[in-house]
């Protein structure tokens, strides 16, 4: 599983600088602030994604995608509990795919793997069937949130 550690910071802060989201490294041992699911799960206070050397990258991705997808209104109070419906959970869950090509030596066979093994739960059975088979719903919930393309281009522009 690839982790938040050496130049993945500076990568994670790279590709989502465009969202407005910064992105900030605690110290090994530490708490991270925001982790819904607890340490070393990354971690959502405001504008700023949280994570230590031993944050699972699709982690990190994952909240950051909470970030973009959420409404503006959410954004302003948003401390650790994302919220969201179904559908924007899938529009998530979609869109960390996206932006895991993004990421150098990272890519979507390598997220849709550890998506799988961290236990994300898809009717399909695999975060790879659910992302070709069964996920036209979750691209048109982005689509009509105006955050990628028809054709899944990213607009790198968070929901208003």
């Amino acid at each position: 599983m690839l982790l938040c550690s050496g130049n993945r910071v500076q990568d994670l802060q790279c590709l989502l600088r465009p969202f407005g989201l910064q992105v900030s490294s605690v110290p090994s041992n530490t708490d991270i602030p925001g982790s819904f699911w607890g340490n070393p799960e990354a971690g959502l206070v405001g504008d700023t994604l949280y994570v230590r050397d031993d944050t699972p990258v699709h982690s990190a991705l994952h909240e950051a995608c909470h970030y973009i997808c959420m409404d503006a209104h959410r954004r302003l109070g948003l401390h650790t509990d994302a919220g969201g419906d179904y559908m924007e959970e899938n529009g998530v869950c979609y869109l960390q795919i996206l932006l895991a090509d993004h990421l150098q030596n990272y890519g979507r066979e390598a997220i849709l793997g550890e998506m799988d093994a961290w236990g994300y739960s898809f009717r399909l059975g695999s975060a790879r069937q659910w992302f070709s088979q069964d996920a036209e719903d979750a691209l048109a919930w982005l689509v009509d949130a105006r955050i990628v393309s028809p054709a899944g281009q990213l607009h790198w522009v968070v929901r208003l």
